[in-house]
């Protein structure tokens, strides 16, 4: 029995491939939470109300520090909250805001996307998932009519004819096909407009295998200093549906990945293809408590205790950073601790309750120690099956994750002293490898959070002390020659520099190649040029590439004029609406507003720059001119991070 697809409609619904075929099972399940109160004879009349209105009995009841006595309440969110208001928030509420398939699947040791009987935390899976795919042809976020759809289950077909004629046939195609996955790009844009002109047209959908869709909303929201914004979908029952070009999961992992995020978290495919890392990794860790029985809280009962400023000052001081000297180097190693932040969570038994006196391990650790084994197993078959590289990298920005959400405001399992418990020793980690390198007779050329740059031999030597006295893995990257940019006041880039590895790759951290505001015509000019650096594996072949790399730039330059203006447009991240002063940003703002586009804080928008000097701007559909010195500065820049080593080659020459 393979779940493909839960949710909770009343009963709870699990779509399962049972041979070939899909069939829909429904469970019985009473939506509950639990409740403590410090006084429960101050609220009396309160219970016998809830015992009366939706049924409450009394149960002892698990959370991360221990038993509680209290109370079971048959129903939903909306009693929850009122309790919580009636008690004036002196009500502890538990298990108020689960997904109820999701709890109903892990007091059963089920998982979407398995067979029952086999490990989730498997790398080894199978999918028996027969597909479709389905492309618009068109612009997502201005056409209101459909005018072509492609879609491909084996052979290609191009749908066209009148509106109401393709859509009748795409209904037609999917309900013969009958696929379990439909493959979308834009789907969570184009499939409000499909749906309707389905219902315009009095046509029956076959999106959904039951004929109902569900609607998850669209919203903005702060993570990691930014704001992101999620569209809002719509989403069928008892197929998957996968949006290609905005899943974020998708892109990472592929399909194998969104299945892999489902089988951890208890989730459906349809939300782990929507759903951020920090979401999937909350999402695993709710799935872990509820299938140890451990009762979610609602909201955080531990409060940071009150600190006085030094001790404050002395806990939280973020990562640890070594700043390097701008320049060139020779031969270079870069050791890296891998996912070093969760590997701490596990080997310190980092957890709300375990910073206390607390008897067996914390439930954080406990957690995260299987997830942390999966992706040492993903990382380490990757380098030999390609086939694991997406699965490592969904697991990557899961554990990436998993730290900032111990001291996000709102996390279940978090709180702010793990969160700087977790820095600190990685701060004394990091200083103490600085201090085993440079006993070892290296030199410490950077260091940031969890890897440190040096020269020097032997390198596998340093590697084999430094696990040996951290107890913790670590990986080495060779490289052939490394350069580190400068800042604007002369000293060096923390996260800005590039390199040739040991296997004649170029690695890139924060160059204009990497930017996603960068236009497409500049990132193109750098990468040619970086990979005419890249021929050579010393510094004197390095620097025998300037004359081939200044070609290439001057190639650009001189075909600035005549490019393609679709490779000029710049992609920026809103973090606003409006401006108090005029910019590009402000100017693309008022050029979308025009075309009829609504925008969200956290949406990408494209423009061109069509006047630098007063800002005008049009957006990537309608552009037709641009300011050609304007890219023009910009190619100078993303030159000047690659001439930046020539200079210094020369400088060392002198």
């Amino acid at each position: 029995m393979w779940i493909l697809d839960a949710r909770s409609r009343g009963d709870i619904e699990l779509w399962v491939k049972d041979g070939g075929a899909c069939r829909l099972i429904r469970e019985k399940q009473r939506p509950y939470f639990h409740l403590h109160l410090p006084d429960p004879h101050a609220y009396l009349s309160m219970l016998e109300a809830l015992e009366r209105d939706y049924g409450a009995e009394e149960r002892r009841f698990r959370t991360i520090y221990g038993w509680l006595d209290g109370y079971r309440v048959y129903a939903g969110r909306d009693v929850a909250d009122r309790i919580a208001k009636h008690s004036h928030l002196s009500a502890r509420l538990y298990d108020v805001d689960v997904r109820l398939e999701q709890r109903f699947m892990a007091e059963r040791g089920l998982f979407p996307c398995g067979n029952q009987g086999e490990s989730r935390l498997s790398p080894e899976f199978d999918m028996p998932l027969t597909s479709l795919k389905i492309e618009v042809q068109g612009n997502p976020q201005l056409d209101k009519d459909i005018h072509s759809i492609e879609v491909t289950d084996g052979s290609r077909r191009e749908l066209e004819g009148g509106e109401k004629e393709i859509l009748s046939d795409l209904f037609s195609l999917i309900g013969s096909a009958d696929p379990d996955l439909i493959l979308f790009p834009n789907a969570d844009f184009w499939m409000h407009l499909i749906m309707q002109k389905a219902e315009r047209y009095g046509l029956d959908q076959t999106f959904s295998r039951s004929g109902r869709l569900s609607k998850l909303d669209s919203k903005s929201y702060w993570s990691y200093g930014r704001v992101n914004y999620r569209a809002g979908a719509v989403l069928p029952e008892g197929r998957i549906l996968i949006d290609t070009a905005k899943s974020f999961t998708y892109e990472a992992g592929g399909l194998r990945g969104v299945l892999l995020a489902s089988r951890l978290t208890g989730l459906s495919p349809n939300l782990t293809s929507r759903f951020t890392p920090g979401t999937l990794v909350s999402s695993y860790e709710a799935y872990e408590a509820m299938r140890r029985g451990i009762s979610i809280p609602l909201r955080k009962s531990d409060p940071e205790r009150l600190r006085g400023f030094s001790e404050l000052r002395a806990a939280d001081r973020g990562g640890m950073m070594f700043q390097p000297l701008p320049g060139i180097h020779g031969r270079a190693y870069q050791i890296d601790f891998t996912s070093l932040y969760p590997t701490i969570i596990v080997k310190f038994d980092l957890s709300p309750e375990s910073l206390g006196a607390h008897d067996g391990r914390g439930f954080l650790s406990e957690a995260l120690e299987p997830l942390l084994g999966l992706r040492l197993i993903t990382k380490s078959r990757k380098k030999t099956d390609p086939q694991y590289a997406g699965l490592d990298s969904v697991l990557k920005w899961m554990l990436v994750t998993c730290f900032g959400y111990t001291g996000y405001r709102n996390a279940k399992f978090g709180s702010i002293e793990v969160h700087e418990r977790i820095t600190s020793i990685a701060r004394d980690t990091l200083l103490k490898v600085k201090g085993i390198a440079e006993d070892m007779g290296f030199e410490v050329l950077h260091g940031i959070t969890d890897c440190l740059w040096v020269k020097g031999e032997p390198v596998m030597g340093l590697k084999e002390r430094v696990e040996r006295e951290t107890g913790m893995p670590t990986e080495i990257e060779t490289y052939d020659w490394l350069v580190f940019l400068d800042m604007a006041d002369g000293g060096g880039a923390y996260n800005r520099y590039y390199g040739r590895l040991s296997d004649g790759s170029v690695k890139t951290r924060g160059l204009m190649a990497n930017r996603h505001d960068s236009p497409p015509y500049v990132k193109r000019m750098q990468s040619e040029v970086l990979e005419v650096m890249g021929e050579a594996g010393t510094l004197e072949g390095l620097a025998g590439t300037e004359a081939r790399a200044k070609e290439v730039r001057d190639r650009y330059t001189a075909g600035l004029r005549r490019a393609d203006v679709k490779d000029l447009v710049v992609s920026h991240r809103i973090g606003q609406l409006e401006y108090g002063k005029n910019c590009a940003q402000a100017s693309a703002i008022r050029a979308y507003g025009k075309l009829g586009v609504d925008l969200s804080a956290g949406m990408v928008i494209g423009y061109v720059v069509r006047d630098s000097k007063r800002w005008i701007v049009d957006t990537e559909w309608d552009a037709g001119e641009f300011d050609a010195s304007y890219y023009g500065r910009l190619l100078e820049k993303a030159w000047s991070e690659m001439s930046f080593a020539f200079e210094r080659l020369h400088g060392k020459a002198k």
